[in-house]
């Protein structure tokens, strides 16, 4: 291979493309643009190559926009020859439905795979972009790639929901308010995603189940102290326990916004803001209720020696996945903390809608 970069790395690439705007190219025959980098430039030269480009959605997305989604999962929208950015944009982004709800009609595409667009919306989702692109078919993809420079990734690694293998980098001694005796770890994926965290607090026995807590990193509730959601209330209450027991490990994932990314998550406080709730925000925009990967957590669990947990939750999907995972839960352990009344909407369709336990 010399120095040239193998797929983890080439997706890495594509990823950081994507978010600036730049183009990929699928080798299955597609170069693919993010909605929401899109410029009017690129869009137009896009014109130029023949061919009719269509814009990648969720069925979710095309569910709010009235749009058949033939390939159930998504739903190919053929741009129009006068779609214009501002046209695109307003498709793929909910901001203004309620001020402009009507954006058709939208014709969609029915015949052929969409295998090449399940892996681009796979791509933007990766990016924490919009989950939306603009894709058009492209003869002999290597060489379109390297004709305009462009990063060529195979469709099938796009797609692919295999786990980044995780490694730990550095873990050292951090005196908390809660415990003198805590420690940090950094774990690294291969994927060159975020990286993710264990408060190890005091020294816990490896063969007993250890007090233990999954907690997805919220920047506007762990450190703003916002009053939308309860996450840092449990983040706090979590470590409490912990040093109360003397003993416990919380892993803090980098998965803000049930992992959708922050820009996303204020998009969906935007959307709540007009009256939808936290469920109904992410489909507007595209995403599933949750989009996190609780494998994460399971694997750094077994990669510290653990394999049985008490799990700090409200969240039974937490329990399934753990268990599922290879992580045995002895016991679900609540944490009932945080409730006020800016947030009592969201907790009540946590619990209507996803099944937390409040």
């Amino acid at each position: 291979m010399g120095f040239s970069p193998d797929i983890t790395e080439r997706l890495a690439r594509a990823r950081a493309d994507l978010r600036m705007g730049v183009p990929v190219v699928l080798d299955d025959g597609a170069v693919v643009l993010a909605a929401e980098t899109l410029d009017a430039a690129r869009l137009a030269h896009l014109r130029t190559l023949g061919g009719t480009p269509v814009l990648a959605v969720t069925n979710w997305r095309a569910e709010t926009l009235k749009a058949r989604a033939y390939d159930g999962d998504l739903a190919r929208i053929i741009l129009p020859p006068d779609a214009t950015l501002a046209w695109v944009r307003a498709v793929a982004d909910p901001a203004d439905d309620l001020r402009a709800p009507m954006k058709g009609p939208l014709q969609t595409a029915r015949d052929g795979a969409a295998d090449i667009h399940r892996a681009a919306i796979a791509l933007t989702k990766a990016a924490r972009l919009l989950p939306a692109a603009v894709v058009l078919a492209v003869d002999n993809a290597p060489g379109f790639a390297a004709a305009h420079n462009l990063t060529l990734v195979p469709a099938n690694a796009a797609r692919d929901t295999d786990l980044s293998p995780l490694h730990p980098i550095i873990s050292a001694r951090l005196p908390l308010s809660v415990s003198e005796s805590g420690r940090l770890h950094i774990f690294r994926p291969e994927d060159g995603a975020e990286e993710h965290y264990a408060v190890e607090i005091g020294k816990p026995d490896r063969s007993q189940p250890v007090l233990s807590r999954l907690h997805s990193a919220c920047f506007t509730g762990d450190l703003l102290g916002s009053l939308k959601c309860d996450c840092g209330p449990q983040l706090r209450g979590a470590l409490a326990q912990m040093g109360a027991e003397g003993a416990g490990v919380l892993l803090y994932l980098n998965q803000e916004g049930r992992g959708i990314g922050l820009a996303n998550k204020m998009r969906a406080y935007s959307l709540q803001d007009q009256g939808f709730d936290t469920v109904e925000a992410n489909h507007r925009l595209g995403f599933e209720d949750d989009e996190r990967d609780f494998r994460i957590g399971a694997e750094i669990l077994k990669r510290m020696g653990f394999s049985s947990v008490r799990l700090l939750t409200n969240n039974p999907a937490k329990v399934a996945k753990m268990e599922h995972c290879g992580i045995k839960v002895v016991e679900r352990v609540p944490l009932k903390v945080g409730e006020n009344r800016h947030n009592q909407g969201y907790l009540a369709t946590k619990a209507a809608k996803s099944g937390h336990l409040l």
